[in-house]
């Protein structure tokens, strides 16, 4: 199945949640800003939403830095 993540098509497995897509990704869900389908999500929203063919997420990491 295939989602738009950060502008680029993705192939993904069907019934995968937003949250398994961060955590397979290497990436802490708690440094994560996530918009799905022009809606951003909640921390506590990512393993409750399961993706669907064409959605488009971005996903935004918190760097620090100076």
């Amino acid at each position: 199945m295939d989602i738009q993540l950060n502008g680029q098509t993705t192939s993904v497995a069907p019934g995968i949640t937003i949250g398994d897509l961060i955590r397979g990704k290497d990436l802490d869900p708690e440094t994560v800003v996530v918009e799905h389908n022009l809606t951003i999500i909640t921390t506590d929203q990512l393993d409750q939403i399961t993706l669907k063919q064409n959605d488009a997420l971005e996903i935004l990491r918190f760097v620090g830095g100076g």
